[in-house]
């Protein structure tokens, strides 16, 4: 499948239904997922690396997965902080529907899966949570990343998994640079967590 499928918001990949498991110490999540999405046959290495290693999300507020998929991330999120309330957003339109469809079947009712332009301008976020869209490209990823990292709250914190292959500590530096001091968390099977406050 070509990368660019699961970047469209709506992938003209036939239809071909799976399920995949999301077992973590404090979770046990069922799936469904689809074609024309990301890693449809089993939970992302990267998207489990930040789950078993970022601390818990805020236990209130406004909340924000980024590129959400079909749900692994925003569904942790909603579990860990169930008076929070979780922003699910993506491009695709085929993974919003499943996000939904997995916080419905999950019952995590605080979930609102979203189109990237639907989220109500003032919403602000007290954590972002992401496996970001790296091979998007440099300039539409730095692009990505200003947009919703402007939108933390005055004491939010973004959680970012990124390969080092594909540039962590590249990036690492640049959001330094941009003003978000950035640190790395954590680090695993050459996966780098970062860690971005709020500037």
């Amino acid at each position: 499948m070509s990368v660019a499928h699961y970047f469209q918001e709506r992938p003209e990949a036939e239809s071909r239904p799976g399920t995949v498991t999301l077992v973590l110490p404090d979770l046990h999540l069922r799936l469904r997922t689809d074609s024309g999405m990301f890693s449809p046959e089993r939970v992302d290495q990267g998207t489990r690396v930040l789950l078993e290693s970022v601390p818990p999300p805020p236990a209130e507020g406004d909340l924000l997965d980024l590129g959400c998929g079909y749900g692994p991330i925003a569904l942790t999120m909603a579990t860990r902080a169930p008076r929070a309330t979780v922003w699910a957003v993506d491009v695709n339109r085929r993974s919003l529907e499943l996000c939904e469809a997995n916080a419905r079947t999950a019952a995590l009712d605080k979930v609102r899966s979203v189109h990237v332009d639907e989220v109500p301008p003032e919403i602000r976020f007290r954590a972002i949570w992401s496996n970001p869209a790296i091979r998007i490209g440099k300039p539409a990823l730095h692009e990505m990343l200003t947009r919703w990292l402007s939108r933390l709250t005055p004491d939010g914190t973004a959680y970012l998994v990124v390969q080092k292959h594909l540039g962590s500590d590249s990036l690492q530096r640049w959001l330094t640079d941009q003003g978000w001091p950035t640190t790395r968390a954590a680090s695993r099977s050459s996966y780098r967590i970062l860690k971005v406050e709020a500037r």
